[in-house]
């Protein structure tokens, strides 16, 4: 199944967007640190070049990915022009108050109190903008929820008279190119649940997690791994917190809710979905296929495997 999902008020966000960063200063992107690729959104990037816009890259959430992860790929990132990459948790207090000293040496010419630095908070849904705005700010301007597309309209706030905040919508981009980068969204929760389905979904994450974090199962849930597929790990999950349907067989779609929740609730362990290694993997196979489907002529229209590249 491949995974799209773009609502109807992210057109009119894009375009709001790219007209008010012509005011702006610096983008705050605010990325997954699970999944800081595929929670990057092309558009922000091709909005940034266009108005030649520095940008700190913020790898929300960091206390849930893993952290050797993290690093390789803050120094990824730290190595792209006009980008500051760096990890934290937006629920931290002490995270978040580094947020504009991080900011102002990427806009040296606005930082005093005639010229107040400007940034704007981006990213897709559900990544943790709001609750950036509202913990810079110190007090609830921007909605905050455990659903996507939450904020639909720009909200603007002066943090003090030297820094002013823009905070966008959740923007997605229309085609999802990756249908991996599809399946690791939906685990995180940036896409709506009416878009996907949760079975599917949940076996995406577990055969990811069995062929790198095959230990965090067991630790999770006491059962032995060995010989499991994805399938099976959300059987494995159904019959150990016996949900079960009326007639008495396994209720897998509660099972994949319970798993899915277990691993954006950080009960999974600390887990990354990518790294820039596996990033280049599923990148090469992507493009082998599509050699292949060149070669083999029209009638290749079977869609591509959303299987995650092992480690291997």
């Amino acid at each position: 199944m491949a995974i799209q999902w773009f609502p109807g008020h992210m057109t009119s966000a894009r375009k709001k967007a790219g007209e008010a960063m012509e005011n702006i200063d610096v983008v705050i992107e605010v990325v997954d640190a699970r999944l800081p690729a595929a929670s990057c959104n092309p558009m922000i990037q091709e909005l940034r070049a266009h108005r030649q816009r520095p940008c700190l890259k913020i790898l929300n959430k960091a206390d849930l990915a893993d952290p050797a992860a993290t690093q390789a790929w803050l120094d990824y990132f730290n190595r792209q022009p006009g980008v500051k990459a760096v990890a934290l948790s937006c629920k931290k207090a002490s995270d978040v108050a580094r947020v504009p000293g991080l900011c102002r040496p990427l806009a040296p010419h606005r930082n005093d109190n005639v010229k107040p630095l400007r940034m704007m908070i981006m990213g897709i849904p559900n990544v943790g903008k709001s609750t950036l705005m509202n913990a810079l700010l110190g007090r609830k301007l921007s909605a905050v929820g455990d659903e996507p597309a939450v904020t639909k309209s720009q909200v603007r706030g002066e943090i003090d008279l030297r820094h002013v905040l823009v905070d966008t919508p959740g923007m997605m981009w229309p085609k999802i190119a990756y249908d991996s980068d599809g399946y690791m969204l939906a685990a995180s929760h940036a896409i709506g649940r009416n878009a996907v389905i949760d079975e599917e979904v949940a076996t995406f994450l577990a055969n990811l997690l069995l062929a790198r974090y095959p230990t965090h199962l067991t630790e999770r849930y006491g059962f032995d791994i060995k010989g499991m597929d994805g399938v099976a790990v959300i059987e494995a999950v159904a019959k150990r917190r016996a949900m079960r349907l009326k007639g008495g067989g396994l209720d897998l779609e509660k099972a994949a809710l319970v798993f899915l929740q277990d691993y954006r609730d950080g009960k999974l362990g600390r887990v990354s979905l990518e790294t820039p290694e596996t990033r280049d993997a599923m990148l090469a196979e992507h493009a082998r296929l599509l050699e292949l489907r060149k070669q083999e002529g029209p009638r290749a229209d079977a869609p591509l495997p959303a299987e995650p590249p092992t480690d291997e």
